[in-house]
């Protein structure tokens, strides 16, 4: 956990750090989501809403690659963002591929000591590499592997996306959401998944209105500052969709409390994006970057502690699944006890932070170089 030798470095004035806040709060609610016996993931948005953490992942990055490769396009030319585009994308699958073989070597190592139930890992991959080429060719997407490749998929498509909002936000927007009813009309148009004969988890046809509707946001507040227009109206319409969606979508049982529920309806579908998880997580996008006092928040030391994990968004995801998949062993290994619980965590988002703070001052180091050289 953070300490004195270890804060977070200090926040650049003027800048806007709410959406590396928001970003760094969704990458800790991954961790503790992606440990099904780690009693944090009931305090999580996932069990306070319809949508969770991946939403937000997905939004925000739409958000910052039309700051990053929309900028880079305006700035410096269809080469340079191109370039740039396709070395992040490069980049994320390498990532993928390392955390892929890291999982499948670690699962392999620990059954040779202990009893691993058969859910850690895919049965068709559960007994070696026969069929790693899926998943190197990305014909194969495991659980708690499968939002890396979402996103290759969306920057890939990026460069179609900026063209169509610079040409007419409205028609581009129109599409995207059109595309995303289709798939919640037929949720059976995906791409394919070896694993999964639904498809992929995150189906990109319906997740690019999300990343698209982020895309659009940066570009429509890039003259505010990332501030949205704050309409006391629109402030209270979030405020209640939220609340029911709390209410609706808590955990009473877990609580040992009486279903208080309103409606008796089931738990929105991910794979489709379906509308009540949109509206949930673009309320709390909304309410975020409407919000002065969340731009003051974010600018502070307590804001700077999850902006510098927002910062390194890919790292902090990459090694947190590898944790995550450390922490599960264990639990399920040594019992779910509250030492275990206190180690799984203090440890995971400890060492997320360590490496998070390492990574951003090795950044200052270059920039400050760079500038020395100039």
């Amino acid at each position: 956990m953070p300490t004195r030798a270890a804060a977070a470095p200090a926040a650049k004035p003027g800048r806007d750090h709410r959406v590396d806040a928001l970003r760094g709060a969704a990458l800790l609610m991954m961790f503790a989501d992606h440990i099904p016996q780690n009693i944090l993931n009931r305090l999580t948005i996932r069990n306070l809403g319809f949508a969770d953490a991946a939403e937000i992942f997905v939004l925000l990055a739409g958000f910052a690659s039309m700051l990053a490769y929309g900028g880079a396009f305006r700035r410096e030319g269809w080469s340079v963002g191109l370039r740039r585009l396709g070395r992040r994308v490069v980049r994320l699958y390498v990532f993928q591929m390392l955390m892929m073989i890291t999982t499948l070597l670690m699962i392999l190592f620990w059954r040779q000591h202990h009893t691993v139930p058969v859910d850690f890992l895919e049965p068709e991959l559960a007994h070696g590499f026969d069929s790693l080429w899926r998943v190197f060719s990305m014909q194969a997407l495991p659980g708690n592997l499968n939002i890396l490749p979402l996103y290759m998929v969306l920057l890939l498509a990026f460069p179609l996306i900026y063209t169509a909002l610079r040409l007419s936000a409205p028609l581009a927007l129109a599409v995207s959401a059109a595309l995303w009813a289709l798939i919640n009309l037929d949720p059976a148009i995906n791409l394919p998944n070896w694993l999964d004969p639904d498809g992929w988890y995150f189906d990109p046809f319906a997740w690019q209105f999300l990343f698209t509707l982020g895309a659009w946001s940066a570009s429509a507040t890039r003259s505010t500052g990332g501030d949205m227009p704050r309409r006391a109206w629109a402030v209270a319409a979030c405020w209640l969709y939220l609340a029911f969606s709390a209410v609706q979508s808590f955990p009473w049982e877990q609580w040992g409390l009486p279903k208080l529920s309103p409606l008796p309806i089931d738990p929105p579908l991910k794979t489709p994006l379906s509308p009540l998880r949109l509206i949930d997580v673009l309320s709390i996008f909304y309410l975020v970057q409407s919000s002065a006092l969340m731009r003051r928040f974010a600018a502070v030391p307590a804001g700077q502690v999850l902006a510098v994990f927002g910062r390194h968004s890919l790292e902090v995801f990459s090694l947190g699944t590898v944790l995550d998949l450390v922490g599960r062993l264990a639990m399920t290994t040594y019992g779910t006890g509250l030492l275990m619980q206190i180690a799984v965590n203090v440890v995971g988002i400890g060492t997320l932070y360590l490496v998070a703070t390492a990574l951003d001052r090795r950044k200052q180091r270059k920039k400050q170089q760079k500038a020395a050289t100039a």
